[in-house]
Formats: C-alpha cells, sequence, structure tokens
C-alpha cells in the first residue's frame, strides 16, 4: 500500500489524483507490466496492470483497489525465485 518499498515511482492514489506529481500534466489511464523487487534477488513482474500514468512516461499511480489486489499477488509469490511474471486479475 502507500510506502511499499516494491516499486518504483508509484503511490496509490484515490480518484481525485488526476495530475502528475512531477510535471503537473493530466495523467491518463493505462494498462501496463511493472516490476517489483521482493527481495535483494527476487523480482516479479506484474502483467497487465491498469495505472494512471503521466504521458512523459516518467511517473504512474496505482489506485487503492489495483495495489491491494498487487500486493495479494505479491503476498502469494515465489519468495526464492529470482524471477517470476505473474498476471493483474482484478
Amino acid at each position: 500500500m502507500p510506502g511499499s518499498p516494491r516499486g518504483p515511482r508509484f503511490l496509490a492514489a484515490e480518484a481525485r489524483d488526476t495530475t502528475c506529481t512531477t510535471c503537473g500534466s493530466d495523467l491518463e489511464e493505462r494498462v501496463t507490466d511493472l516490476p517489483f523487487k521482493l527481495g535483494d534477488r527476487s523480482i516479479v513482474i506484474v502483467k497487465a496492470v491498469p495505472v494512471l500514468q503521466c504521458p512523459c512516461g516518467n511517473a504512474y499511480l496505482l489506485r487503492h483497489a489495483v495495489m491491494a489486489a498487487v500486493d495479494r499477488l505479491l503476498d502469494g509469490a515465489e519468495k526464492d525465485a529470482e524471477l517470476s511474471i505473474l498476471r493483474y486479475a482484478a
């Protein structure tokens, strides 16, 4: 959830948060693949995650419900695997 160390440059967002905190642009609804680091040697890529993303591509937000679903996926991921690929499902 907010403050989670698992992913780069993201925050869990409420629906009212629609502007980029870096450049001020309006965020766009997109579906993308995101990497999450679970430990020193374990990375999970979650495919097809709905995000709010800056058009310049430098920042993105995850809605709270999406982050909660991603957290559940990551909790079930194999912790000893160097690389895992999981598909997001709402």
